[in-house]
């Protein structure tokens, strides 16, 4: 009889295959329920890193939000692609990344399909009306928990609420990021500037988008080539919310090449917003209404892609930014204020969320459960939807 030897696959091979499947199925599902927007995004992959699955510490994941959040793009995209990175390396970063992206893209493409076969948009007003709540409760949750970790001191604290005060009263959000960012690593750093002072004068520059400058109104023939460059430009210079994402694509797309009009615009950020994963898939929707199937894949592309260029530039230089001084004050000071970016995004989102009793009760219990038990969110979305479903058909 003659025995035939089986390959033996090496121990690290084997690690490394376990963790890309992990990756794999985590960020593909989280693709299919991650609605809210970012401060959503964050909440959930903090739940399921941290909490659940135990890949990071409080102090690694805030470290990797603070990192997305000081580089262009969409924030939750490349915080899902940092956590890919920290779990499964340079392959784990396009994995996470892309199955992200991919049930948006999907959801989105369809829509896009319908809008432009029926001329509007499907109606998911009575899942939005129970998704929504619970998704406040997923970022309260995760605000909770993450306090103790990011408000080390009383100064921090009040970095936290600044931030969220600076936002509300309309203010760029680059403002309290960097702005209270570098007022900690001042602050912190004061005997080290003092030492300093006498050698030489200190400069000290935040990112800054250039506006671009006025164009008229015209129109321009349709190309992929400009499709695919105009939302490259955008990914690789945008900073800020999805209200600054429209002010971009209003003076991309309706004046400068005059593809759309503003009701095609707004439907398409409508879409993007009530379609979960990033808010970003929006150039899906206007790629696939400028140029078809086609359009709408070159456009994901293109607007995604700097972030993973980004993501994966820095990333090697997130564990040492902690053990530099400045860098690390830094740090502290962008996780703050990263923090009262959320705090304030939940409140501004529970104002159009929680609107009658049935609202608020499902975000208190959802809130409860998630405080003080390790319920999967996931189930608490979809039990949203299905309430949301049972009581518009209830109601006519």
């Amino acid at each position: 009889m003659v025995s035939e030897t089986q390959p033996v696959v090496p121990p690290s091979l084997v690690a490394q295959r376990r963790a890309l499947r992990e990756v794999g199925v985590l960020f593909f599902q989280l693709g299919w329920i991650a609605f809210g927007g970012p401060a959503a995004h964050i909440a959930l992959m903090r739940r399921e890193v941290v909490i659940r699955r135990k890949w990071l510490t409080e102090q690694q994941f805030l470290d990797l939000l603070g990192a997305s959040n000081l580089i262009p793009g969409p924030t939750s995209t490349e915080l899902a692609i940092y956590l890919g990175y920290a779990r499964a390396g340079r392959l784990g970063l396009v994995l996470a990344g892309a199955l992200f992206i991919l049930p948006a893209m999907l959801l989105v493409l369809s829509l896009a399909w319908a809008y432009g076969r029926y001329g509007s948009t499907p109606q998911v007003g009575a899942i939005l009306y129970g998704i929504k709540p619970v998704i406040i409760a997923v970022i309260v949750q995760a605000i909770y928990a993450l306090l103790p970790t990011a408000v080390k001191t009383w100064g921090l604290g009040l970095v936290v609420v600044l931030s969220a005060a600076l936002y509300l009263l309309g203010f760029n959000p680059l403002i309290p990021l960097f702005g209270l960012s570098i007022l900690v690593m001042l602050a912190e750093n004061r005997a080290r500037l003092a030492r300093t002072a006498g050698k030489g004068r200190m400069v000290l520059a935040a990112p800054l988008t250039a506006a671009a400058a006025p164009v008229a109104v015209g129109a321009v023939g349709f190309s992929l080539v400009v499709l695919f460059l105009t939302f490259l430009k955008i990914g690789a210079t945008l900073y800020g919310s999805g209200y600054v994402l429209l002010a971009f694509l209003r003076d991309d797309f309706v004046h400068r090449l005059g593809w759309l009009t503003d009701r095609q615009l707004l439907d398409a950020i409508a879409v993007g917003q009530f379609t979960p994963g990033p808010v970003f898939t929006t150039a899906t929707f206007i790629g696939y209404l400028t140029g078809g199937w086609l359009g709408g894949i070159v456009a994901t592309v293109a607007i995604f892609l700097p972030a993973f260029i980004f993501a994966a530039a820095v990333y090697p230089f997130v564990p040492r930014l902690r053990a530099l001084p400045w860098a690390a004050t830094f740090l502290d000071g962008a996780n703050a204020a990263a923090l009262g970016l959320m705090v304030a995004v939940a409140w501004q989102l529970a104002r159009s969320s929680i609107i009658d009793p049935v609202t608020a009760i499902l975000a208190l219990i959802s809130a409860v459960l998630l405080i003080r038990s390790q319920v999967n969110s996931a189930w608490l979305v979809l039990g949203g939807a299905v309430v949301g479903l049972v009581v518009r058909l209830a109601l006519g």
